[in-house]
């Protein structure tokens, strides 16, 4: 399997072969809202570095992370979210059921010609789609005028807490 700048993500080298992975000299990708494990990337050969040091005033990175969800900017990014998302997705599966359901206890309706050989249930089953795209549309638009500018104020601030987890290095 290769990642996206090419390299192949299986280890490859022996004991006189360095590791394609994590080139000599490169920087561990320290942040725990990536899913490092599931790509591939960011595991570290030694035990002891996956747990972080406690901050001056006692807190570690779990901590920080506890205290970001429960603020309130983070409540609000929640919010927004599923403001938008709870009434989507009834809203879409109600159609969705409601087209299923129709096609098999009204087929003389679906059936039924509109133009030509486009029928009813055509006109439902290309809405289907239609439908599918609008919402994706939506979805991007509400996140980027709502949602995607506190959310990364919240990210860029958890990383400057946790980076005094780890004494203070990037």
């Amino acid at each position: 399997m290769h990642s996206s700048n090419g390299h192949s993500r299986t280890r490859e080298g022996g004991p006189d072969r360095p590791d394609p992975i994590r080139p000599t000299g490169s920087v561990r990708y320290d942040d725990p809202w990536y899913d490092a494990l599931a790509s591939g990337w960011g595991e570290s050969d030694d035990a002891s570095a996956a747990v972080a040091p406690a901050r001056a005033d006692g807190a570690t990175a779990a901590d920080v992370y506890l205290e970001v969800q429960r603020s309130a900017a983070f409540q609000e990014v929640r919010s927004q979210y599923r403001r938008f998302v709870v009434p989507a997705v009834v809203g879409f599966l109600a159609w969705y059921v409601g087209y299923v359901v129709t096609a098999t206890t009204a087929p003389g309706l679906m059936a039924r010609p509109v133009a030509g050989a486009v029928n009813v249930a055509m006109l439902a089953g290309l809405g289907q789609f239609l439908t599918t795209f609008l919402l994706t549309w939506a979805y991007t638009r509400h996140a980027r005028l709502r949602r995607d500018r506190a959310a990364l104020e919240l990210r860029w601030d958890t990383q400057e807490l946790t980076r005094g987890t780890r004494g203070g290095t990037a």
